[in-house]
């Protein structure tokens, strides 16, 4: 039996649907509420929230792994007056009272979604973030998932419980939301875009390769133990982004060739550096050791995922 948190998620109702398919697994979701919808054949319990105090005992009778996608995601403009606060009362020991139910449960292996920011928000021309890098997180949330992570090593030496952490850079595909979204909004309307002149570099991961690389730690052996990192494999400059996404859509991208400088200035003047930061600067994940470890390469390309996530968002994108 394998439970999965965040099943009506983005990525969790992807990784049951997935398991759901191979039809290898017993199959549980822990959902908030009752009329969630969930795959065919998929067990349901009711888990009324990711805290210190959250009972696990029915969601966790019988399972063997648990593939942990609940979590309070980062948010632009958080308005919690102590947001820190907020992401450790979920993300740290929400996580770890789960994972400690687990080892006593006697499941087996642990899989954490965690994320980039552990490594940091930006890298420099030509030098990636890898996994085993000190880590260097600069906001709330990316501080809250490395404790989550240094807490969950930590069990894993006290219990034996298996523990494997995987940090996605932005996953998109069919269904995203925020900012992505927004970009294919603006391609489908023919909105001109101050983006043409932007040439840094940035990984993404498709939807359908971060679920394959959740699917592939499930199972493998040399996985236990393990941080890995996952993307495309083949990164890309946001004005390239925008033209693949719009020929993808089958559509004409109008970018305006407006230096990062000036993107940058303009940004900090109305008070949206991150914003800047995001478009124009650079962050690349190298995944040669999640290659090398697991022999793993991403099912899908670059242009593949976002024709993909393109037919998924039609609704959302047509004009």
């Amino acid at each position: 039996m394998i439970l999965v948190t965040g099943g009506t998620g983005f990525v969790g109702a992807s990784v049951l649907r997935r398991l759901a398919e191979d039809g290898t697994h017993a199959l549980r979701a822990a959902v908030r509420r009752a009329d969630a919808t969930v795959p065919y054949g998929v067990e349901k319990v009711l888990v009324d929230a990711l805290t210190a105090n959250t009972d696990w005992t029915a969601a966790l009778s019988g399972v063997t792994a648990v593939v942990h996608c609940a979590a309070r995601v980062h948010i632009m403009d958080d308005t919690a007056q102590h947001p820190l606060d907020e992401f450790r009362r979920v993300n740290v020991q929400g996580t770890l009272t789960l994972a400690r139910q687990a080892a006593a449960a006697g499941v087996q292996r642990f899989i954490f979604v965690s994320s980039i920011k552990v490594n940091g928000e930006m890298t420099e021309a030509g030098a990636p973030f890898t996994a085993d890098d000190v880590p260097a997180p600069v906001d709330a949330y990316g501080v809250s998932k490395l404790e989550a992570e240094q807490g969950l090593r930590e069990l894993e030496v006290q219990t034996g419980m298996e523990v494997v952490i995987i940090r996605p850079p932005l996953v998109y595909g069919p269904g995203v939301k925020a900012n992505f979204a927004a970009m294919m909004r603006w391609l489908a309307r023919g909105v001109p875009l101050p983006l043409g002149a932007i040439h840094n570099q940035r990984s993404l991961v498709a939807l359908d390769n971060m679920v394959d690389l959740m699917v592939t730690c499930l199972r493998h052996p040399n996985a236990a133990g393990q941080t890995f990192l996952v993307s495309d494999g083949q990164d890309t400059s946001t004005t390239e982004l925008l033209q693949r996404m719009a020929q993808a859509m089958g559509r004409r991208a109008h970018l305006i060739p407006v230096p990062a400088s000036m993107l940058k200035l303009g940004a900090k003047l109305i008070g949206k550096p991150d914003i800047a930061q995001r478009l124009c600067g650079s962050l690349q994940v190298d995944i040669e050791k999640t290659r090398r470890v697991l022999g793993w390469t991403p099912p899908l390309t670059l242009d593949q995922g976002l024709q993909k996530a393109a037919k998924g968002n039609v609704r959302e994108t047509s004009v």
